[in-house]
């Protein structure tokens, strides 16, 4: 059997890229491809060890479980170098599990209490580094347990978030168990006492790199005891005493970087430590707001230390450090990164600065100072994309969540800073961030993400982010079993999906599939996926044909669910946001009525309109409002209680906001089409804060006021309502000034509705079996309202256009008019057979305003083009309307407007009866 090495190319584009050469055997190979099948267990033992390597440590466990080959392999100690727990619960249980893996670990990374107390059980003697963070309710105890039994301990780091339950004792706990400990960094300690700093004097010689980070108290002249101290950061401490530090400090034989950014210090202290200290190199200041506002203090006036401050050249400053004058401008950390020529010294300054800059950086991104803009721009955008390529885990994770974090002026809004979100992606770091993602550690992967999703907000970004490929991306990691992970991708594809042109292709990544997946997945203890999946649905949902694809997917159940069992507002709100948008294409698909069928769903958003969270019954009103054009819908609604929940609903928004009342009256709008529905509304006491409604100052309420009002007002017994609770003076205001032609539009048809002559009768009859009749004059009521409604009908006729249609017959003249009389939005309304018979019967009515009235209307519900047109005409002949209409053309006593409406309402009749389907 002949043996070669066969270059093995791998295509990339276009291109084709020759990879590394290994030996194969060739007939074994060829056998193989022949079959089609490859026999993964018998890849060389270093090779399974490699591929291990890049997995993450979940599908480690799950590989290492397929064969006993494997589960040897699986356990082999490379692979246990380090371990990464935050992304999993780890209890004593799991711990305890992964003992035999743990034995020869060193280093470990977790988050929280729970994880803090079950590291013992690791049984990892040798871990020589621990970092953790959210560490708030980590208590001394634990603390001190945890170092009792890793005497082995060189770096021990916790934070960035507030230690608060950590106090001196604890750290006196480590300086007596870890003698051989080197750095230690601690956030958030209340008060750091000299004994204790002294403990760490005495008993730790090779302590060189210090942080007591954001700490209340730090004692300052202990620390001018720690001799072996060559990096030390007190960054964000308060009351430290700069003179005692300033006098003490440049003491120290090592200290070779000090960090006291965020702090008070001013500008006499900081000359001081330059000017003293003969091993200081580094002093790191920034937004230090006392010393920034000396503009007299020079960077340069002592050569050889370099001072960083927000008003300093950072990267020019860092450049300074390098004999070789190569390393300078923005690229002063990579070019480190790739030299050659390694100085131990200056690796460790670059080291410690890229760790303090990141810490630092991301500290001022959460502050979301006032005045940085210039700052952020000119460099510190530029200093978080440079970090983000640090040979550090921990400081590309920091990098990259103060790029998600620096661009967000308002979170509540999701607003950005389009200028720094710009910067970020001129600078290149778009495809930075996406290399970071497809990182197989997880820390990464979820800060990465959020940073993307962040920046999307921004619409040049979004479309930065989708050319390189980035929804792709974002898709397969909403598919991560890591549920950090999978929420700041879902958040990521949310964003982009605001963007109509990135809708289709999230749908073709499968990244509709992977968010219902998602809720299903994350079903309970995960909020913040939830949210973020089901906005995300709920944009795509949007779309005509993105809304299929959600429902094809199981959505519609999936977001169901959410809106039944989950108590969290924010997932309430964008799971009946997206019902509400799955139910707004009835025309096109038949995902309005899978709504209404899926089991619960009705009553879960009639519950939700009672919610106490504005936005949820805003959202939860906008489905029903939808669902309800579905005539299944609309009954099984009023069924579950929607009658009652809306009226409700709209009686408490009067002070809300124009969304939520446009969708309150809207949901009784479609709800009233209905006159079973329509009467019960006015009997649940829906009148009366329709009518508050309609004095709203928004167009939009103004239109679904005038709607529901319209529907009502084809009951006498409600249009005698609106008429006893003020509405006559409420419609006449819309019908006369409303900005919105709609508006105007149907508060008229309402006003004809109840002046017709059918309440007059009502009226006589009495009410007294359905409510107490108030003293009204219905007599000085329909003067105002016939007056008004005959102002409305003339703004729509133009007198010389009226004068040519009544000349000539010509089509041309009847198209002017139709023109100058069109309401757009009216083609949209769907009427129903009694109310078409209404308006035709209104033709007969003596009060010629009102026969104007009915021509007019009817004009707009049959004009060609008009979504329900062939509907209303096919409802018109039906009713015999030609004969009649024809009349009103042709009747000496009618006025002008009333004959010119009707005959081009005939001619429009006449243009449907040509069509094949009538």
């Amino acid at each position: 059997m002949s043996r070669r090495v066969r270059r093995k190319v791998a295509k990339k584009g276009k291109e084709k890229i020759v990879l590394q050469g290994y030996p194969d055997v060739e007939d074994d190979v060829l056998d193989l491809e022949r079959q089609a099948y490859v026999d993964w267990t018998s890849l060389p033992d270093d090779t399974v060890i490699q591929l291990f390597s890049c997995l993450n440590y979940r599908d480690r466990a799950s590989l290492s479980s397929t064969c006993k080959t494997w589960r040897h392999l699986g356990i082999s100690p490379c692979l246990w170098y380090s371990l990464d727990l935050r992304a999993h619960k780890c209890d004593a249980v799991m711990a305890a599990s992964l003992a035999l893996r743990c034995v020869n670990l060193q280093k470990l990374r977790f988050r929280g209490a729970e994880s803090a107390d079950a590291i013992i059980h690791l049984q990892a003697r040798n871990l020589h580094e621990i970092s953790g963070d959210y560490c708030r309710k980590i208590t001394d105890a634990t603390l001190s347990v945890i170092v009792a039994r890793h005497e082995a301990l060189e770096s021990l780091q916790l934070g960035p978030d507030f230690c608060e339950r950590i106090s001196s004792d604890a750290i006196k706990a480590i300086a007596f168990c870890c003698s051989k400990l080197k750095k230690l960094r601690l956030s958030g300690i209340r008060d750091v006492h000299g004994d204790a700093i002294n403990a760490l004097a005495k008993h730790c010689p090779n302590l060189t790199d210090i942080g007591f980070i954001d700490c209340l108290n730090v004692d300052e002249m202990a620390l001018g005891n720690v001799v072996s101290v060559r990096f030390l950061s007190v960054a964000g401490t308060s009351n430290m005493k700069w003179g005692v530090v300033s006098h003490l400090w440049h003491k120290l034989p090592n200290l070779t970087g000090l960090d006291v950014s965020r702090t008070d210090i001013g500008p006499t202290a900081v000359s001081r430590l330059l000017s003293s200290s003969q091993s200081l190199k580094v002093l790191c200041a920034l937004n230090c707001p006392v010393l920034e506002e000396d503009a007299n203090l020079s960077a340069n006036k002592n050569k050889g230390k370099l001072l960083l401050a927000l008003f300093t050249e950072i990267f020019k400053g860092i450049a300074s450090l390098f004999v070789d004058t190569t390393n300078k401008g923005k690229n002063v950390f990579l070019d480190w990164r790739n030299s050659k020529n390694k100085d131990k010294n200056l690796d460790e300054i670059m080291n410690w600065l890229e760790w303090i800059l990141s810490h630092t950086l991301l500290r001022i991104a959460e502050s979301n100072q006032h005045g940085l803009d210039n700052f952020w721009l000119k460099q510190g955008a530029a200093l978080l994309l440079s970090l983000m390529q640090s040979s550090q885990e921990d400081v590309q994770e920091r990098a990259a969540t103060g790029l998600a974090t620096f661009v967000v002026i308002d979170d509540e809004n999701a607003s950005i800073d389009s200028k720094r979100a710009e910067a970020v992606m001129n600078d290149g770091g778009i495809c930075l961030l996406l290399d970071l993602a497809k990182s197989w550690r997880e820390g990464l992967q979820s800060e990465a993400a959020k940073a993307i999703a962040n920046l999307s907000v921004n619409a040049e970004v979004a479309k930065a982010v989708a050319e390189e490929g980035g929804i792709n991306i974002l898709a397969g990691l909403a598919r991560s079993m890591n549920r950090l992970v999978a929420e700041e991708a879902a958040g990521g594809l949310w964003n982009l999906s605001v963007g109509e042109e990135h809708k289709g292709a999230i749908a073709e990544a499968g990244g509709v599939k992977a968010l219902v997946d998602l809720i299903f997945k994350w079903s309970t203890g995960g909020e913040g996926v939830l949210e973020r999946a089901a906005g995300a649905l709920a944009n795509l949902a949007a779309d005509d044909k993105c809304s299929t694809e959600v429902a094809v997917a199981g959505g519609v159940h999936a977001l169901v669910t959410l809106a039944r069992n989950c108590k969290f507002d924010g997932v309430q709100e964008q799971a009946a946001r997206a019902l509400a948008n799955l139910a707004a294409h009835g025309d096109s698909n038949n995902n309005n009525a899978a709504v209404g069928q899926e089991a619960g769903a009705l009553e879960a958003l009639v519950q939700l309109t009672r919610s106490p969270n504005e936005g949820v019954r805003q959202e939860a009103a906008g489905a029903l409002w939808n669902l309800s054009f579905d005539d299944r819908n609309r009954e099984a609604i009023a069924a579950a209680g929607g009658v009652e929940a809306l009226v409700t609903l709209a009686q408490s928004c009067s002070n809300a906001s124009s969304g939520l009342q446009e969708r309150a009256a809207g949901a009784l709008w479609g709800l009233s089409v209905s006159e079973a529905n329509s009467v019960a509304i006015g009997r649940e006491g829906g009148v009366a804060p329709l009518i508050a409604l309609a004095r709203s100052e928004s167009e939009d309420v103004h239109e679904t006021a005038a709607g529901a009002l319209w529907n009502l007002a084809f009951n006498p017994g409600n249009a005698l309502r609106i008429v006893e609770e003020g509405g006559v003076p409420a419609l006449v205001h819309l019908c006369s000034s409303s900005q919105s032609k709609m508006a105007r539009f149907m508060a008229a048809l309402a006003l004809a509705y109840m002046f017709d002559g059918r309440m007059d009768e009502y009226a006589l009859v009495g009410t007294s079996s359905e409510s107490t009749s108030k003293s009204v004059s219905l007599d000085g009521a329909r003067r105002m309202a016939l007056k008004h409604i005959e102002a409305f009908v003339l703004t729509f006729s133009d007198p010389h256009a009226f004068a040519a249609a009544a000349a000539s017959s010509a089509p041309a003249a009847l198209s002017q008019v139709t023109e100058g009389a069109r309401i757009q939005e009216a083609g949209h309304l769907r009427c129903s057979g009694a109310e078409i018979g209404r308006f035709v019967a209104m033709l007969r009515n003596p009060s010629s305003i009102l026969k104007a009235c009915a021509a007019f209307a009817l004009l707009q519900f049959t004009i060609p083009g008009g979504r329900h047109a062939m509907h209303h005409a096919s409802l018109m002949q039906n009713a015999g309307a030609a004969r009649v209409l024809r009349a009103a053309a042709a009747a000496a006593t009618a006025p002008l407007e009333a004959k010119i409406f009707a005959r081009i309402v005939l001619r429009n009749l006449e243009h449907h009866h040509m069509e094949p389907s009538l």
